[in-house]
C-alpha cells in the first residue's frame, strides 16, 4: 500500500524504467494477489518467496534473494518503504553494492528498541542516501542523527495518498456492503502487537476493557490469526463471543477501510491506522505507551491510552463525555506525497 501511490505516479507520467520486487515476507504472490489487485499494482517483476521465520531468518533470506536481483539488474536506485524486515534487508544489500538508496517514510521514531520495527527504521535511515519524511518531527530526528539537509525531503505521507485515492473511488462506486448502511454507531478494534497479545495478563486486561466498552458501543474486531490463537489459548475467546464484540476474519485494505471510516471510534495498536484516522477525523485510541507517529497525537485525532484495562476504560469514559480530539490534517497530507517523491527521484536520475 505504500509503494502503490509511487507506481501510480510513475505510470501517470509514463515513466517505465522501474522494476517491482515482491519479497514474499508476508505472503507468496498467489496469496497476496488480492492486495496487488486492490492497489492496482502491476505483476511484480520478481517474486523472492522468502516466507516467514524468525527476524534473522527473514532478513537473511531477503538479503540473499534481493542480492541476486541487484546483480542481474544493476539498478541506479533502490526504493524501500516502511519499516518491515524486507525494508532493512534490501537496504543493506543495496548499500553494500553501492546502489543509491531511497527510504520512503523515513525519520519516524518510537524510542522503543523492543519494537523490531524501530530497529529496522533506525538502521535503514542510517544507510539511506535519500530520505522522504512524512512529518516534521522526522526532520528533527534525522538532523539529530547526522543526516545532511540535502539528503532529507519533507514530502508528506504516501499512506494518505493511498487513502484519499480509494476514498475517491468509493465515493464514485455504490457498494451495498459499505459500513454506512449499519444502523447503529459502532467502534473498530485491531490488536496484534506482541507486547499486547503475548502476555496473558496484558491481553486479558485489554480484552476485558473492550468487552466493557462494547456494552455501550458495539465493536467490530477483524482478528489477526496470531491474536486469535493467543486469545483462545488464554481462555478469552468465549468471553469475546458472548459479548457485544463482533469477530471477523482479517479484511483486505478496501474492506477494512469501508469498516473503519464510518466508525465513531477506533481502538488499535497498529501504526498506519493512527495516520489514516487522523486524515479522516476519526477518534483513535492507541493501546500503546508510545508511538513513532507523534504528529497524530500532537495535531491529529490519536490518543495514547496504554495497554492497561484501567487506562483504556478511563480514556473511553472521557470520550463518552465528549472529551476527545477533533484534530486537524497535518501539513502536506494532501494526497500528493508520491508526486513529490517521484519528482525528486527523477531529478536524481
Amino acid at each position: 500500500m505504500k509503494i502503490a501511490p509511487i507506481i501510480r505516479e510513475f505510470e501517470r507520467i509514463h515513466f517505465k524504467d522501474f522494476l517491482l520486487v515482491h519479497t514474499g515476507q508476508h505472503y507468496d504472490y498467489e496469496m497476496s494477489k488480492v492486495f496487488f489487485d486492490e492497489f492496482e499494482l502491476p505483476v511484480p517483476d520478481y517474486f523472492l518467496n522468502t516466507g516467514s521465520g524468525t527476524h534473522a531468518e527473514q532478513t537473511a533470506k531477503v538479503m540473499v534473494e534481493f542480492e541476486k536481483v541487484c546483480f542481474q539488474e544493476n539498478p541506479d536506485i533502490a526504493i524501500v518503504v516502511g519499516d518491515v524486515n524486507s525494508t532493512l534487508a534490501c537496504s543493506i544489500v543495496a548499500k553494500k553494492l553501492h546502489i543509491k538508496l531511497a527510504h520512503v517514510e523515513a525519520g519516524l521514531r518510537s524510542r522503543d528498541m523492543k519494537m523490531p520495527e524501530e530497529v529496522n527504521r533506525i538502521l535503514t535511515d542510517a544507510v539511506s542516501d535519500f530520505l522522504f519524511v512524512t512529518e516534521k518531527g522526522g526532520l528533527v530526528n534525522l538532523k539529530n542523527e547526522g543526516k545532511k539537509d540535502e539528503q532529507v525531503f519533507f514530502v508528506g505521507n504516501v499512506m494518505i495518498d493511498n487513502l484519499y485515492y480509494h476514498i475517491h473511488k468509493m465515493n464514485n462506486t455504490k457498494n451495498e456492503a459499505d459500513s454506512a448502511s449499519l444502523k447503529e454507531k459502532y467502534g473498530v478494534v485491531t490488536l496484534h502487537r506482541p507486547s499486547n497479545i503475548d502476555c496473558k495478563s496484558t491481553c486479558q486486561g485489554i480484552i476485558e476493557a473492550l468487552i466493557e466498552i462494547s456494552k455501550e458501543t458495539p465493536l467490530v474486531f477483524p482478528i489477526h490469526p496470531r491474536t486469535r490463537k493467543n486469545v483462545e489459548s488464554f481462555g478469552l475467546l468465549e468471553l469475546i463471543k458472548s459479548s457485544n464484540i463482533k469477530l471477523q476474519p482479517p479484511l483486505s485494505y478496501i474492506e477494512f477501510l469501508r469498516l473503519w471510516k464510518d466508525a465513531v471510534i477506533v481502538f488499535t495498536d497498529s501504526g498506519g491506522i493512527q495516520e489514516e484516522t487522523t486524515a479522516l477525523g476519526v477518534p483513535c485510541f492507541t493501546m500503546r505507551e508510545n508511538t513513532e507517529r507523534p504528529i497524530t497525537v500532537e495535531e491529529g485525532t490519536n490518543t495514547l491510552v496504554g495497554n492497561r484495562k484501567e487506562t483504556i476504560l478511563d480514556a473511553y469514559l472521557k470520550f463518552k463525555k465528549g472529551n476527545y480530539k477533533c484534530g486537524r490534517v497535518p501539513e502536506l497530507w494532501d494526497g500528493r506525497a508520491s508526486e513529490r517523491i517521484v519528482d525528486v527521484l527523477l531529478k536524481v536520475l
